[in-house]
């Protein structure tokens, strides 16, 4: 019980870092609420589960092969400018938090799997941390299938966390400091993107 335990606190330290996953929560909690944010954020640990078992079932090999490496780095970087550059238009529009949140067909579970699923900092996290704990469990593979998802509980009640406090918190939030959180993700959003296009092409390079 104290090693599933120490995963879950594992999992909620990975996932506090503000980053694209965090960044995406938190502007979606404030925008259209607890329901919303929390679907993004099981988008994301949906993602990361995804990760966990690509491992877990020896696929690890194949997610290592450069021209794979270098097409996840490069979703990563689209998905992350387009949505930095939305954040960055809400951010110049006025706000009138006397209207209805404006209507959206982007699925929120979709944008919270994508983000995700196209970060290669989760391909690193779950190759390095879950790789290490299946090579190095004394006992059967489902030990360490056990703590993986112990990871991912306490990944998901973190943006859980968050998405009520970003719902609950919007009260305190004016127009000013609202539009000031828009432009700040949105240009966190695309400095992230940029980094990982810049990945994208350094994997090309010393791939050819």
């Amino acid at each position: 019980m104290e090693l599933l335990l120490r995963n879950v606190l594992l999992g909620i330290m990975l996932a506090a870092p503000i980053g694209p996953a965090a960044v995406t929560v938190i502007q979606s909690g404030l925008r259209y609420g607890f329901s919303r944010a929390f679907q993004t954020g099981l988008g994301i640990t949906s993602a990361d589960l995804t990760y966990m078992l690509v491992v877990y079932f020896g696929l690890a090999n194949f997610i290592e092969i450069p021209a794979v490496k270098a097409a996840i780095w490069t979703l990563g970087a689209a998905a992350l400018l387009y949505l930095g550059v939305q954040s960055l238009r809400e951010g110049g529009r006025q706000i009138d938090f006397t209207a209805p949140p404006p209507q959206t067909n982007r699925p929120p579970f979709l944008v919270g799997y994508v983000v995700n699923i196209s970060n290669p900092l989760a391909v690193v996290f779950w190759l390095g941390i879950f790789g290490s704990l299946i090579s190095s469990s004394a006992g059967p593979a489902l030990s360490a299938l056990a703590q993986g998802l112990a990871i991912l509980a306490g990944i998901l009640s973190w943006h859980t966390f968050m998405s009520g406090l970003t719902h609950w918190g919007k009260r305190f939030v004016n127009v000013r400091s609202a539009r000031l959180i828009a432009i700040v993700a949105g240009a966190a959003l695309v400095l992230f993107g940029l980094r990982f296009a810049y990945q994208a092409l350094q994997t090309v390079i010393s791939w050819v």
